[in-house]
């Protein structure tokens, strides 16, 4: 049926077999079993064959395979084996790792599915939008995704932005009657959402017609192609770095081919010499190194309750200068409590149980709540482990749950004031009001209106609220609202909020007709003031000493009252000041007073979107690189325009999450200082796998360039350089790319992400290194070398184990500084790789057969000893190296 849009409710209703209280549990069960799970088809990722294929694809593969085949057509078989098995090996390693990688984001990916609110069996509850089924009934409100294609059942001022289905830049104004034409563009379907696009504004209740690919989305992403994933900043960097080194290794290859032929060695020799040097030079396992680490990484922050959306991400989160983060949820509980009822003529404080406690005679205070339960959007959600869950805004729930305790249950009030009509919140008015019918007995508190025929409930900004208010509801009557009112409710509010209070501002009146228009809001009578604490997180005190220990400066940004936003930002340590900058300020401010607020201010308070973005623009002019959190359809363009756009897992609506780079699943401020600390482990990990096997392949250029001035023409033969590449960038490397933190992580200043991956002083580290391993091979195999006895080919030999062995202490040099190099408990894969590396070094140079394979002789227990010692010079060299350098 391609009419929903022209059907009425009754008809879509029975052709789907639901109704308005929606589908069973074992009917959407059985549905979802028939139809499937509502999502698109994910874009057609690399087969592990093209994947495994890809391997053997690289230049520097392609050219050791040319090698191979020439190796077999001269006759070297074994070397044509070894060469082959070599290659086959690197491309199964670089497979499994790509493919462990590529599973690894995928994994990540299918966790951002966002929960939909559906009526099933009578009852509201939150389900993944992937169980959605047709015939479900979906409720929406402002910053939902749209999850399936729905027929609009519902509208209360009910805005969808479609731009993205049908090109339209405004918000379409959503109905719910049905359109007599039956054949129109989408477009004009204006009783009709579709999945993708966005809730902008109001609310409503649509049922589903089509999921996954059966919806319009579904459609067009049936006609698009895969889209290949785009190389990160760091990849980008590397791979220039890449092509460097294969022009060095080109040279330094043309070089010992030239060399050799002079000394009179065979073209074909010399040929997979110099093949093996170009090799030698670059690190094959690069790539394969930094995608795993930057995924396994991305799940290493998983556990730590960050979720990476984008894979970049995990690479700016170590430059991050700056962290503009939210107040509610994210530096608190998130877990408002109504503390306060502060009635005209009197204040009700409320601890723990009081609600319960007080006398049921209070009809002001009972009047007061009421009116907070029926202006609300918040549901109870029964459950067997939880009869009493609250779905909503904390603030609103709040309200649900103090109305609760006094018994007024919002089921109950709307079987006697139906909620028919409303006027949503938005942030010019900074309030909402809803407009119900009076029908039926209403409960002893609200008797005095009995004779109107329709109530608006309003709550807000008491400032705001304030200003559409002519009466003040004092003992069940209302009175004039006078200056001396006025003033006594305001400092009611301002002292409420200097304790880091939410304040809201309840407000009435009765009303001939249901109109939604904002101009209803006019005469309120105000009702008193609901004071709100949401407290701070414990926790959040010292992850934010930590940022400054780090060099990141936090701020604080949130949409509540300057005098609450100052009190918890004292509380946490982002200030001393007593005042906050509101968004007013910033809206009055030219642009040099902004840039002087965005350097020295640390707390904004009654902030707007608008106002976010301007913030993050005056400190993105400054050279500092932000981290935003945000939860609201509006914060999405703050998020794209932030350096880490970050959104709230708990709280935060489904285009905050699309908009951000990373997703919090605990809302905690505290994980965005664990993802920056882990952000800076994986960078600094993948710098010290980059030097470490720059430094090895540096080693063993120079000492095939200078072991012919020796008369060694071929220092070290193809196969050996290829085992020692392999030993080094494949086993050694995996175990440096997962070390753990440094002790001064979190206390040295961010990493500018201008510069390149390496810088001058890296260079000059790296030589000494490669020259300190070149030098004391050398040297040994000066002493071992035998012009008379050419047969003889200990020298060789040693040069082989130093190296290896070299590197296997440069590797333990390597580790975290702040950890002892032997370690087992702060990284057991590095000793097993370690372990790992010197048996096969030994199994290599001992096992009867695999010698002579690799033109090994057996080592004598006094060469051996001789060997591992000058491998261990290394280890001291490269301490010292690192000391020199840090100071």
């Amino acid at each position: 049926m391609n009419t929903w849009h022209s059907s009425t409710k009754e008809e879509i209703l029975s052709e789907l077999g639901t109704s308005s209280s929606g589908l069973s549990e074992a009917k959407a069960e059985a549905i979802l079993r028939e139809v499937g799970p509502n999502k698109l088809e994910e874009k057609r990722r690399k087969s592990p064959l093209k994947m495994l294929l890809q391997q053997f694809t690289e230049t520097m593969v392609v050219i050791l395979i040319v090698a191979a085949l020439l190796s077999l057509f001269l006759g070297k078989t074994t070397e044509a084996v070894a060469i082959l098995a070599i290659v086959l090996l690197f491309g199964f390693l670089g497979f499994i790792q790509e493919y462990r990688a590529d599973r690894a984001m995928a994994a990540l990916n299918r966790m951002v599915v966002p929960k939909v609110r559906v009526r099933r069996g009578g009852k509201v509850m939150e389900v993944s939008a992937t169980d959605l089924v047709p015939g479900d009934i979906v409720e929406l409100e402002a910053g939902n995704v749209i999850p399936a294609d729905l027929r609009v059942m519902e509208s209360f001022n009910l805005k969808i932005q479609e731009a993205a289905l049908t090109g339209e830049s405004e918000p379409i104004d959503k109905e719910s009657a049905p359109i007599s034409k039956g054949d129109i563009p989408l477009g004009d379907r204006i009783n009709m959402a579709y999945m993708g696009t966005v809730v902008t504004y109001g609310r409503g209740v649509g049922i589903t017609v089509s999921t996954g690919m059966n919806t319009e989305l579904g459609k067009i992403a049936d006609m698009i192609g895969s889209v290949e994933t785009g190389k990160t900043p760091l990849q980008e960097r590397l791979d220039k770095l890449g092509k460097m080194l294969a022009v060095f290794g080109a040279v330094a290859a043309a070089l010992i081919f030239g060399v050799g032929i002079l000394l009179g060695e065979t073209a074909a020799d010399m040929f997979l010499t110099a093949v093996s040097v170009a090799v030698a030079v670059v690190p094959e396992g690069l790539p394969a190194v930094v995608t795993i680490t930057l995924a396994l990484g991305g799940q290493r922050m998983l556990k730590r309750n960050a979720l990476i959306r984008k894979l970049p991400a995990v690479e700016t989160l170590g430059s991050v200068t700056v962290i503009c983060s939210d107040k509610t949820g994210t530096l608190t509980q998130n877990k408002m409590t109504v503390t306060v009822v502060d009635l005209p003529d009197r204040v009700v404080e409320i601890s723990s149980g009081m609600l319960e406690s007080q006398s049921r005679s209070e009809d002001d205070l009972d009047f007061a709540l009421a009116v907070s339960v029926l202006c609300n959007d918040a549901t109870h959600y029964h459950t067997s482990d939880s009869p009493s869950k609250v779905i909503g805004d904390p603030t609103e729930a709040a309200l649900l749950i103090a109305g609760a305790k006094r018994g007024i249950d919002k089921e109950h009030l709307y079987e006697t004031l139906p909620r028919v009509n409303e006027v949503p919140f938005d942030s010019t008015r900074k309030r909402m009001s809803t407009i119900h019918k009076v029908e039926g007995a209403l409960p002893a508190y609200l008797q005095k209106l009995r004779n109107s025929p329709f109530l608006l409930c309003s709550k807000g900004a008491p400032d705001s609220l304030l200003n559409a208010c002519e009466f003040v509801w004092v003992k069940n009557n209302q009175v004039p609202l006078d200056d001396e009112w006025r003033e006594r409710i305001l400092q009611a509010n301002s002292k409420l909020a200097q304790n880091g209070m939410r304040v809201l501002g309840l407000a009435f009146r009765s009303m001939e007709a249901p109109s939604s228009d904002t101009d209803a809001e006019q005469e309120l009578v105000f009702v008193g003031l609901a004071g709100m604490i949401d407290p701070p997180r414990q926790e959040v005190k010292a992850a934010v000493e930590n940022c400054k220990l780090a060099g990141i400066r936090p701020i604080m940004i949130t949409g509540d009252h300057p005098l609450t936003a100052a009190a918890i930002g004292r509380e946490l340590h982002f200030t001393d000041q007593y005042n906050a900058v509101s968004g007013e300020m910033l809206q009055k401010g030219d642009e040099e007073e902004l840039m002087t607020l965005a350097r020295t201010t640390s707390v904004y308070a009654r902030v707007s979107p608008e106002d976010k973005l301007k913030i993050i623009s005056a400190l993105q002019r400054q050279g500092e690189v932000v981290a935003m959190t945000g939860d609201g359809v509006n914060d999405a363009p703050a998020l794209r325009k932030a350096d880490i756009g970050v959104a709230m897992g708990i709280t935060g609506t489904d285009v905050a999450k699309e908009a951000a780079d990373m997703v919090l699943l605990d809302d905690n401020f505290t994980t965005i200082v664990a993802a920056v600390e882990e952000g800076r482990v994986i960078f600094d990990n993948l710098l010290r796998f980059i030097k470490f096997s720059l430094a090895g392949n540096i080693g063993k250029v120079l000492i095939m360039l200078v072991a012919p001035l020796f008369g060694m023409v071929i220092a070290l033969q193809p196969l050996q350089l290829l085992w020692l590449n392999l030993l080094t960038d494949g086993l050694l490397g995996l175990g440096l790319g997962t070390e753990p933190a440094e002790e001064d992580t979190m206390r040295r200043p961010p990493r500018n992400p201008e510069k390149g991956a390496l810088e001058k002083k890296d260079f000059y580290q790296m030589g000494i290194v490669g020259a300190t391993i070149a030098a004391i091979s050398l040297g040994l195999a000066v002493y071992y070398y035998n012009p008379s006895d050419p047969g003889d080919l200990t020298w060789q030999t040693m040069i082989f184990a130093t190296v290896g062995f070299a590197q296997v202490f440069q590797a333990l040099a390597l580790r975290s500084s702040s950890h002892s190099p032997f370690a087992i408990k702060t990284n057991p894969l590095m000793v097993i790789v370690v372990v790992s590396a010197v048996l096969l070094q030994l199994v290599v140079i001992y096992m009867p057969g695999l010698e002579s394979f690799f033109r090994l002789v057996p080592l004598s227990a006094q060469d051996l000893l001789i060997s591992v010692a000058a491998g261990s010079i290394v280890f001291i060299v490269v301490k010292i190296d690192r000391k020199i350098f840090k100071r």
